[in-house]
């Protein structure tokens, strides 16, 4: 099978910058060989700084990839899902490219995204650059664990990773990103009780809420096939937290073999499985960005740079 990119199973990282474009220009060749040149910006700081774990995704947006490699489309490629129902919204904002990098020092990470970011300037527009970190032992801002239960070990290639299926664009990944804002004062305002009860895991050791909530968080956002809520269908969560003195949230991502599980969970946290079940979660964070992208293999990526 053709090789994934190395950021779509990496290990967690302590920091990570996101940078999302938008193309400017019509020069699809430039871009396409200059893809291929940032998998050797990461390869190159890997080497230089084995001890950082640096590891990184290329992505193209569902509108924009058979613009860049025209031809065969990969099979569940489709536009994010642009759902709302009353207050909940899950925005569509897909832009042309999304690259995420990732590391245990700061400084590397600003590096390359220096390095890529100069790569690409001539031929795009910078629509969002979010920086995340790693927050206490792996949590998200509220205090409670983010993806303790992603998948392990080869689990982690199965779940993320095409195989043959798709045989055109095996070792690709569907990715799914958005950006959470969360209203932290409110938050903080709530008992621990309360807090629980909407992410339906105990804040300290993270075990099941005695008080079984269809509303929480932890229910909610594990439903990843509609048809059958039981069924285990993961998604390989990569999410980090992001934060200055103004904002502070979580910058979602999701890579899978799959689009559909992460349209299946969204579904479930917006509207629920039955009336009135929703992520009860969504009362207190908001989603300002979404986008559908997807990330080829290194064999691709390399192959199509010289067409």
């Amino acid at each position: 099978m053709s090789q994934p990119q190395k950021g779509i199973c990496a290990e967690p990282n302590l920091h990570a910058q996101y940078l999302q474009y938008n193309i400017i220009d019509e020069d699809e060749q430039a871009i396409r060989a200059k893809l291929a040149r940032i998998l050797d910006i990461f390869d190159h700081f890997d080497d230089e700084h084995y001890e950082a774990m640096v590891s990184g995704v290329i992505a193209v947006g569902c509108d924009y990839f058979s613009e860049l490699y025209p031809g065969l489309r990969p099979v569940e490629l489709s536009p994010f899902p642009d759902m709302h129902c009353d207050d909940r919204v899950a925005p569509s904002q897909t832009t042309d490219l999304f690259i995420q990098i990732r590391a245990d020092r700061q400084d590397i990470v600003h590096a390359i995204s220096t390095e890529v970011h100069e790569l690409l300037r001539i031929h795009v527009e910078l629509v969002e650059d979010i920086k995340g970190f790693r927050y206490l032992d792996g949590r998200d801002l509220t205090g409670y664990l983010d993806a303790d239960d992603n998948p392990r070990g080869l689990a982690k290639k199965t779940t993320a990773v095409i195989a043959d299926n798709d045989p055109d664009f095996a070792g690709g990944s569907y990715v799914h990103a958005q950006r959470y804002r969360h209203d932290m004062r409110r938050w903080n305002l709530l008992s621990q009780r309360h807090q629980e009860q909407i992410m339906g895991r105990s804040r300290e050791h993270h075990l099941v809420s005695p008080e079984e909530n269809a509303n929480s968080h932890y229910v909610r956002s594990r439903v990843t096939d509609l048809s059958n809520p039981q069924a285990q269908h993961q998604l390989l969560r990569q999410s980090m937290p992001y934060a200055d003195m103004r904002e502070q949230g979580l910058f979602f991502v999701s890579h899978c073999q799959s689009s559909a599980p992460f349209k299946s969970m969204l579904h479930s946290m917006i509207f629920g499985t039955t009336v009135g079940e929703y992520d009860a979660f969504l009362d207190y964070s908001n989603a300002e960005t979404g986008g559908a992208y997807f990330a080829p293999s290194i064999d691709f990526i390399k192959r199509r740079a010289q067409s």
